[in-house]
């Protein structure tokens, strides 16, 4: 699969991302939708310019990248490295798999199809915040990702949501057929 710099272990990283848990504060996510960035190679990545809020891009892989889009919404991100790319893949939506309560408590009135879906809405449903900056995933006791499921599911691929460079890249991937993906929007500067 082409893309920017052909970075295809971050492609390959985004895609077994899918089905995976991603456990929060006192909730967790079957992980439905997610976006791959190819880190220096990307100019849609954060890490394409290097600066204070990417750094932890250029670090170890399996951690989290968590920063805040529109001023409000936490965005919840993996980075897969290597190192000095900078790869990196967003968790775009997911299905509340444990502690429904607390994610409806975290978003009222929201049917539970929606709870996490959307970016800012999964990181509210598992409550994450800036202090979950850098925790290990793999090792963690608090945010952590689960082993991947014992049969990949369906995938389909498609460009990114809302960025205004490389937005024809087809690195972003769902679940086919999954009702909690969220809608694609193209942006309006692409």
């Amino acid at each position: 699969m082409s893309g920017p710099g052909s970075t295809p272990d971050v492609v390959e990283r985004a895609r077994g991302l899918l089905g995976r848990v991603l456990h929060g504060h006192g909730a967790a996510v079957r992980i439905t939708e997610v976006e791959a960035y190819g880190g220096v190679l990307d100019p849609a990545s954060h890490a394409f310019t290097r600066t204070p809020r990417s750094e932890i891009m250029y670090g170890p892989p399996w951690r989290l990248y968590v920063y805040r889009s529109y001023g409000m919404h936490f965005c919840v991100n993996v980075v897969t490295g290597p190192t000095e790319t900078a790869s990196a893949v967003l968790i775009r939506a997911g299905e509340v798999v444990e502690g429904v309560e607390t994610a409806r408590a975290r978003r009222p009135g929201v049917k539970d199809v929606m709870l996490a879906r959307g970016p800012g809405n999964l990181a509210k449903a598992l409550g994450v915040s800036l202090d979950d900056l850098g925790t290990e995933l793999l090792t963690s006791e608090g945010v952590r990702l689960g082993d991947p499921p014992t049969e990949a599911p369906p995938i389909t691929a498609g460009p990114r949501v809302g960025v205004s460079k490389a937005a024809d890249v087809p690195w972003r991937f769902w679940v086919t057929g999954d009702p909690t993906v969220s809608a694609y929007r193209r942006s309006p500067r692409a």
